[in-house]
């Protein structure tokens, strides 16, 4: 897929803003904040899962969690409600911030409305590249962020939210999901859920 000489410069900018993480994860040996790490890792999968990807598709996966320690999870009610309020206000967010950096290095209006649509993960099943999104985030999730949850939390949730978790998916990125490196316990708590 042609990529504009844009795109880097985008990537530069992006991940400048997330270096203000205050929040930082070791990694090979190496510390990083939190959401530098994770906008790697998001443009890492993507390449891997879909290397003919859109450029606003690669925009996107490398600004999907754009300065979210901005706004902690902590800061709304902790039930249901304020959890699909924290995400509805997250995804209005990332796609606020993400504009700035996109008006800034030059995109066209159009380029920037699709990468805002695709922040706001509209049409879920029905837009390609939503899914898409959708998939890779899932593969980061299941390969670097499953097991550390999964061993804080009792096994009923871990099930429910991996079945959450695979109803998303498309079949080509379940597909995915299973040749990933997951430990023994982690490949049997997703057979389960996805038998359950």
């Amino acid at each position: 897929m042609v990529t504009s000489d844009k795109l880097p410069k985008a990537f530069q900018l992006f991940d400048k803003a997330n270096e203000q993480d205050p929040n930082t994860e070791k990694y090979m040996g190496r510390s990083y904040p939190k959401e530098v790490l994770y906008a790697i890792r998001m443009t890492e999968k993507l390449n891997d899962f879909a290397p003919d990807a859109s450029e606003a598709l690669r925009l996107t996966a490398r600004c999907q969690h754009i300065c979210r320690w901005e706004i902690p999870r902590e800061s709304y009610d902790m039930n249901r409600v304020g959890y699909l309020k924290w995400r509805q206000d997250l995804k209005k967010f990332h796609a606020r911030k993400a504009t700035e950096i996109l008006e800034q290095v030059g995109y066209s209006q159009e380029l920037i409305d699709k990468v805002a649509f695709l922040l706001e993960k509209k049409q879920l099943k029905k837009n390609e590249d939503t899914q898409t999104l959708e998939d890779v985030i899932c593969l980061v999730f299941l390969e670097y962020y499953f097991e550390p949850f999964a061993a804080e939390h009792p096994e009923d949730k871990i099930i429910d939210i991996l079945q959450k978790t695979w109803r998303k998916m498309s079949e080509k990125g379940q597909e995915a999901a299973l040749q990933l490196p997951l430990s023994k316990k982690s490949l049997v708590l997703i057979s389960k859920a996805i038998e359950g």
